[in-house]
């Protein structure tokens, strides 16, 4: 649907960022981060893109080198190099003059929470959706097993099966994951942050979005339980919960 649209934006890597810019003249413009080994054509990009639209607003999502439709290997990936270029394309397609709400689906919760401080002078408001920042030490590397582990170091990579899905999983992944520490690192803006988390959730606990709260003392904070929820949060009746959440931060904090 959304790539009939969509453009490539060239990073300083040389590798080809799959994209889609609604432009708006509205204040404010609306950033989405997908998630580990997700793409941007997933239900809460698209609802939320059809959201923008409707409400004239200015829109930008993407997929990280080694997702989706975007050029370079995924097991050469790590977070450095997704808030890299999710940080290149922000700045190239947002002008400076416009107000930013990030969305962070899981994973992406975490590099835009990497990305507040290059962009705390913009930055209006956060939606976090299932968020999962340091997930692969807390909730991966803490819980393999010896016999795991061994195969990451030795081999460079494990091949991991989760909720039907198998994840590509390599060493250098959890060594850079270890230096993209955000849950130790205050955020002083004072922001309304909304989290949004499944009460049925079996790959990401509530608490992790509790430890976001734990940062951003100074925010407005507000945590919503999804009854029955699960990881993805892609139910009809969760895509609304996320998308009026998103017009009562726009319209009711601005």
């Amino acid at each position: 649907m959304s790539y009939k649209r969509s453009k490539y934006f060239l990073a300083t890597t040389k590798r080809k960022i799959k994209y889609l810019h609604l432009k708006a003249n509205s204040s404010v413009a609306i950033v989405f981060f997908h998630g580990f080994m997700s793409d941007m054509i997933g239900k809460k990009p698209i609802s939320i893109e059809q959201f923008c639209k409707k409400h004239g607003l200015e829109f930008l999502k993407f997929e990280y080198s080694g997702h989706g439709k975007s050029s370079g290997k995924f097991t050469k990936g790590n977070i450095s190099q997704w808030t890299n270029d999710a940080k290149q394309i922000i700045s190239s397609k947002i002008k400076k003059n416009k107000k930013l709400i990030f969305i962070g689906s899981s994973m992406g919760s975490w590099i835009a929470l990497n990305l507040f401080s290059a962009f705390k002078k913009k930055i209006k408001g956060f939606i976090g959706i299932a968020s999962a920042p340091e997930f692969l030490e807390n909730l991966m590397w803490k819980k393999f097993t010896k016999k795991i582990k061994k195969i990451i170091v030795t081999k460079n990579i494990y091949y991991f099966d989760l909720g039907g899905f198998t994840y590509p999983l390599t060493k250098q992944l959890f060594l850079d994951g270890r230096k993209n520490k955000v849950l130790n690192n205050k955020i002083n803006l004072k922001i309304p942050i909304i989290l949004l988390h499944g009460s049925n959730d079996k790959v990401v606990p509530i608490k992790v979005s509790k430890k976001i709260f734990q940062i951003c003392n100074k925010s407005k904070r507000k945590l919503i339980k999804i009854k029955n929820g699960n990881h993805s949060l892609s139910r009809k009746s969760d895509l609304k919960k996320i998308c009026k959440e998103l017009h009562s931060l726009i319209f009711d904090s601005f």
